[in-house]
């Protein structure tokens, strides 16, 4: 018998990522990123480390960074252990985060992956000749780029526009992965809690399903009205927005846009509820407005659980979980989505790069969906492996 090996979690993370693994394979004898680098903007934990592997895998040179709150530092230590240059360190300064973006498109890089936005968006007002496009993750991104589709000029082929992306990931993964977050911030029961959620898109169906079947009583917002006829007919209370607030002992945000709840609500939320934010940037709960309020006499902060109790002059208190940052890759013990999940969104986004890398799209393709053959090819794949 061998000797017992001593594996971190990134270890775990790529044994189990079945799908990139075999796309990597792959790439090691179609070399689709041959002569190019890719830059990237997404979230530095473990599962992207097998992405960026995989890319790498593909004869790509890769220069990486992270989003606000979320990286890693052991992540970006295995990255630059394995010779990838990295501008990154975990921060929720806006200002730093610009700055490691701005390092990302001084290297000019062939292919962006973005994740929000944050590349594309810069690289819209200074522009340089070698980019062939590349790819955005989120709908916050999608939303944010679509104004600037004639100023990018460039194929970019956007994930969560997939369906796979949609159900896999956002319905799925994000709705079990702030369920167990809320339990590692809090260590509280979800038990016979009145929960809100904000947003009922493929992010808000998820998490309104898993506090549901954590035996809480779920109420949806959304300013859709057909959106709130679905949550309604799926079983889900549908008070006003006032009620909602007034009754809940959560509050979670999943809508991609700011001021969801703000400190003009400060006279409707209930003495101990918790607030916590799924969404992508960190707008949604407005966490400045909160503590600058002249109705807040005081904070409390549990620095190392990241929470934050807000003391309001009245004698009632609630509390916000990770700084109103994106709460599955926040706090305590940050695991973000499934490992599954981001197997099957990652293998997507190799995919659409190599698309991209071909230069088989036009410029008519940006801000466009991912196409339906390579949803048909990743979703396939997964199937044959997991038979």
């Amino acid at each position: 018998m061998d000797q017992p090996s001593s594996l971190s979690r990134i270890d775990w993370v790529a044994r189990s990522c079945r799908l990139l693994a075999a796309t990597a394979a792959e790439f090691r004898d179609t070399i689709p990123f041959a002569g190019l680098t890719i830059g990237t903007g997404i979230h530095l934990e473990p599962k992207t480390v097998v992405l960026l592997m995989t890319l790498r895998a593909g004869g790509a040179d890769l220069v990486c960074t992270g989003n606000l709150n979320s990286t890693q530092p052991e992540t970006v230590g295995y990255l630059r252990a394995q010779g990838i240059k990295v501008f990154a360190t975990q921060t929720r300064d806006a200002e730093k985060h610009g700055a490691s973006l701005d390092a990302i498109l001084a290297e000019k890089p062939d292919l962006l992956l973005d994740n929000g936005g944050d590349l594309f968006a810069r690289a819209a007002g200074r522009p340089y000749a070698n980019l062939l496009g590349g790819t955005e993750e989120t709908t916050s991104g999608r939303t944010r780029l679509m104004p600037m589709r004639d100023k990018l000029n460039m194929p970019i082929l956007v994930i969560n526009d997939s369906p796979i992306k949609q159900f896999a990931e956002n319905r799925h993964a994000v709705g079990q992965s702030l369920f167990e977050s809320y339990l590692r911030f809090t260590n509280r029961s979800t038990n016979g809690k009145h929960v809100t959620v904000f947003g009922y898109g493929a992010c808000g169906k998820g998490t309104a399903t898993c506090f549901r079947n954590a035996f809480s009583t779920v109420s949806v917002v959304d300013i859709d009205p057909v959106t709130t006829l679905e949550a309604h007919l799926d079983g889900f209370s549908t008070p006003l927005r006032e009620s909602a607030i007034r009754s809940a002992d959560i509050l979670i945000t999943v809508t991609g846009y700011p001021d969801i709840i703000t400190a003009a609500d400060l006279p409707l939320i209930k003495d101990g509820a918790i607030l916590m934010n799924g969404g992508h940037f960190p707008h949604e709960i407005d966490v400045e407005g909160f503590r600058d309020s002249p109705d807040v006499v005081g904070v409390d902060r549990y620095e190392a659980e990241q929470i934050e109790t807000v003391r309001i002059r009245d004698g009632r208190a609630f509390h916000i979980l990770g700084g109103g940052h994106m709460a599955n890759l926040a706090g305590p013990r940050p695991l973000g989505n499934t490992v599954e999940s981001m197997d099957l969104g990652f293998a997507l986004q190799a995919r659409c790069l190599e698309r991209v890398a071909k230069g088989s799209l036009g410029k008519e393709a940006c801000v466009i969906p991912v196409p339906t053959d390579i949803d048909a090819l990743v979703a396939s794949a997964y199937l044959d492996l997991a038979r």
